[in-house]
């Protein structure tokens, strides 16, 4: 069962939601899951590319409301 972790990037704008998921998915193994909250508008176009830029699989996208969204990763 892959271990899955949580990541509140909320009120932090762009380059820093990439940046931070970038170091927690790299202190993640192979197939364990990161969920990333972000309110940057930014993060809907920059999460999924560094998912294709670095191997890992977005598995979800779903906006919680207004401002914030969150994001399921799986590292590849």
């Amino acid at each position: 069962m892959p271990n899955t972790t949580e990541l509140d990037l909320s009120g932090l704008k762009c380059p820093l939601p990439v940046i931070k998921a970038r170091k927690a998915l790299a202190r993640l193994g192979t197939g364990d899951e990161l969920s990333l909250i972000t309110t940057d508008p930014m993060a809907a176009i920059d999460i999924p590319h560094m998912c294709r830029e670095d191997g890992h699989l977005l598995l979800a996208k779903e906006h919680m409301d207004d401002r914030r969204m969150r994001f399921r990763l799986q590292k590849g």
